[in-house]
């Protein structure tokens, strides 16, 4: 599939995601279950993260996804704050 369409699932957490971290400068979810919605790669750059630790930012990002993360099978976190 290209990479401008986008499942239900990436355009849902991807909306979740800009709205617990307004000033994320990047972020990106891909679905790496070949499209049913099990596991996700998700890639956040934003502000909040600046002076967090690793553990700390994740942390973030799995509260932010608390209630969708209850319906999946795996997630890989990518966090980082702008250069």
């Amino acid at each position: 599939r290209s990479f401008t369409s986008h499942t239900d699932g990436e355009s849902r957490l991807a909306r979740v995601l800009r709205e617990k971290f307004p000033r994320a400068s990047a972020i990106k979810v891909v679905d790496i279950s070949g499209g049913c919605g099990a596991m996700y790669e998700i890639h956040v750059e934003s502000e909040e993260f600046r002076e967090k630790r690793t553990v700390q930012q994740h942390q973030m990002v799995n509260q932010a996804l608390s209630e969708e993360i209850k319906h999946m099978h795996g997630l890989r976190i990518f966090t980082s704050a702008p250069k």
